[in-house]
């Protein structure tokens, strides 16, 4: 954080020598605006702050979840109903803290910095992008080093306990199962939010940074100005309700009720959603007003900006249906991936590939959908909004994710603590209704994610100056073939680093096997500390090649090849990071789903697949394992190299525009 909050302010400080003197505006040259270096400190410090908030929120989440794992397991001996509640309040509790905190500062921060900038929005809000920046850089290193623990500990304990020992999930005499237990918080937690955090952030930056250099912004209107933070606060206010629905208004009484009432809270939210954005549409803009689109200034009535951010929060829910289609095992496409293991593990890996190529089709359509139609309203602060729309219901998003790693760790501690068979099953139907919702959380981050960058693409192009991106020139093309490039470079790393880390992982479980005499019969304990320590070695270690490709590429393109190159770069990245981290995603979570699947055996075609340790529950278990890497260390941690990319370039675009391009310049 700290050598790149120096980054920041040297870049930004040089573009006019470090000078203290008045500026003219960006956009509106016979006015005088603060000096340059004024941005440069104060982008730096909204840097720090969205850093720190990013941190606060995955450790807070992590504390919660934490406390929340035994509540859940011992509020289990009571029945379902009682272990759900728990469960699911301190998903909540997550959520909304973290939708509240960045919300929060993000507000004191505009306030402050409206202090020393008073009539000059442009600059305030150019400020205040590096907040956006701050968030998704800290979301990188949670997302990334928390794939690689948490996989590590996960692959290694799975391939020698399941496999070759034949010992059950999360049992005490398997030296990885701690790890595999811590594992699930620091990914799935302290990632997650640490992610969506990062893409709430950027879409209000995006938003707001458009709006400045519209009619809310040149006429001083605050309340229209601050319509993306309305959203994000309605937005908490209907989560508040929605939440009622699953732990107050309907009592849980029966296993299968679990699944249906963690969706019922996503169709409850985007509804009662749909008719706030409404309302504070109608009170808070204007009947018609103009927004900045690529140098002119484009006439838009309020009802269309309304139905910018509608779109975006029904296609969330659409990518969120499709995805849980496509890795729940009560339908088909797992059920067939689950079929394909009667032959053995290489059909398995067919199918499941295939299933996630094909589970790209919806969700692209509707992300596509909703960028024309937010597009052709309200130009680039639509997609904005539209992005601001689909993360507007993120704390019964985040309640719905978090409460998976809970209930998963309730049952790793049900079976450490030998708590009875009844206990078990209880906590498993709660995991398994968990699998899902995770999946369906990763497709939100996924789809938001594309929206967002694109937004903040747009809101670079206008910072960079630049009127039109031609495909066609040779500057542009080749930025685009490399953009495309990188997301398969970055998946390329971080896979390696999960594999080398879980083959570190796979050898001390299995000398701590044949070396600790009386570890199987249970009579001694192994040692779970040095399995803790080769994830956490591993997963600080292994991040910062990935971190470094993120986090270089725009500075380098930007210096060297100029903002021609680089908003190509841009593209081809969101082009091909959203298709890779889709089909990723739902391939693993599918795999997972499938191994689930069989050895829940709820169904006749489940039974006929075998008990657990047949042949075809042994390649169910080979699929989940390639899987794992894929649903939870690549594929998640694309749609932050999408976006960090895209907010870094417009945290950096003056630097760019006055000094990039240094090898077109030679030549």
């Amino acid at each position: 954080m700290v050598a790149f909050a120096i980054l920041i302010f040297l870049f930004l400080g040089s573009v006019e020598g470090f000078s203290m003197k008045s500026q003219p505006c960006t956009y509106d040259l016979s006015r005088m605006c603060k000096p340059a270096l004024a941005p440069a400190a104060l982008s730096t410090l909204s840097f720090l702050l969205g850093a720190v908030t990013s941190v606060v929120s995955g450790f807070l989440g992590m504390k919660i979840a934490t406390y929340a794992n035994a509540r859940t397991t011992l509020e289990a001996r009571k029945g379902v109903g009682k272990a759900f509640i728990t469960a699911f309040r301190s998903g909540a509790v997550m959520g909304f803290l973290l939708a509240a905190n960045g919300l929060l500062v993000l507000y004191i921060a505009i306030n402050v910095f409206k202090l020393y900038y008073g009539d000059d929005w442009g600059g305030l809000f150019e400020a205040i992008t590096g907040y956006g920046l701050g968030g998704s850089s800290m979301a990188l290193f949670g997302r990334v080093g928390g794939g690689i623990y948490t996989k590590a500990a996960d692959v290694g304990a799975d391939l020698v306990g399941k496999v070759e020992r034949n010992i059950p999930e999360d049992d005490p005499r398997n030296p990885a199962v701690i790890a595999d237990n811590v594992g699930d918080n620091v990914g799935d937690i302290a990632g997650m939010g640490s992610d969506l955090f990062g893409s709430y952030a950027e879409s209000s930056c995006a938003a707001l940074v458009v709006a400045s250099i519209s009619s809310f912004g040149m006429n001083h209107e605050l309340t229209p100005m601050l319509y993306p933070l309305i959203i994000s606060s309605v937005g908490i206010i209907v989560c508040l309700i929605t939440t009622l629905f699953a732990t107050d208004f309907f009592e849980i009484k029966a296993v299968d009720e679990i699944e249906p009432s963690l969706k019922r809270q996503l169709i409850i939210s985007t509804v009662l959603m749909t008719i706030g954005i409404g309302v504070v549409s109608w009170i808070a803009l204007p009947p018609s007003f103009t927004i900045y689109n690529f140098g002119d200034q484009k006439l838009v009535k309020n009802w269309q900006l309304f139905l910018c951010v509608a779109v975006g929060l029904w296609a969330g829910l659409i990518i969120g249906f499709v995805t849980e289609y496509y890795t729940s095992n009560a339908y088909s496409p797992v059920q067939d991936v689950a079929d394909s293991c009667r032959t053995g593990a290489a059909t398995n890996v067919i199918f499941g590939l295939a299933l996630g190529y094909k589970s790209c089709i919806i969700p692209i359509f509707a992300i596509a959908i909703s960028i024309f139609v937010s597009f052709s309203f309200a130009a680039m602060y639509g997609i904005a909004v539209a992005a601001l729309g689909m993360l507007s219901t993120i704390a019964t998003g985040l309640a719905i994710d978090a409460y998976g790693p809970i209930s998963d760790n309730a049952g790793g501690i049900a079976e450490m603590a030998g708590m009875s068979h009844r206990i078990r099953e209880r906590t498993d139907a709660l995991d398994a209704a968990g699998n899902t919702t995770a999946a369906i959380g990763k497709g939100f981050a996924i789809g938001s994610a594309a929206l967002v960058s694109l937004a903040l693409f747009g809101a670079f192009v206008s910072r960079a100056a630049i009127s039109t991106v031609d495909v066609l020139t040779p500057k542009v093309f080749i930025g685009l073939l490399v953009g495309a490039m990188l997301p398969y470079w970055f998946s390329a790393m971080t896979m390696k680093s999960v594999g080398s880390a879980a083959l570190k992982m796979v050898e001390e479980v299995r000398r701590q096997f044949n070396t600790i005499p009386g570890l199987m019969e249970g009579t001694s304990k192994p040692d779970y500390a040095t399995c803790v320590k080769i994830s956490t070695d591993a997963s600080i270690k292994e991040m910062i090649p990935p971190g470094a490709l993120v986090m270089l590429t725009p500075l380098i393109v930007g210096i060297f090849f100029g903002v021609e190159t680089l908003s190509g770069v841009l593209a081809g990245s969101l082009v091909s990071g959203v298709q890779i981290a889709i089909s990723a995603s739902n391939t693993g979570g599918a795999w997972d789903n499938a191994k689930k699947y069989i050895e829940a055996a709820a169904s006749d075609h489940a039974r006929a697949l075998g008990p657990k340790g047949s042949d075809p529950h042994k390649a169910a278990v080979i699929g989940d394992t390639i899987g794992d890497p894929l649903k939870d260390t690549s594929g998640p941690s694309l749609n932050i190299l999408i976006k960090l990319m895209a907010v870094e370039s417009l945290v950096f675009a003056p630097f760019f525009a006055t000094h990039g391009g240094l090898l077109f310049k030679i030549f």
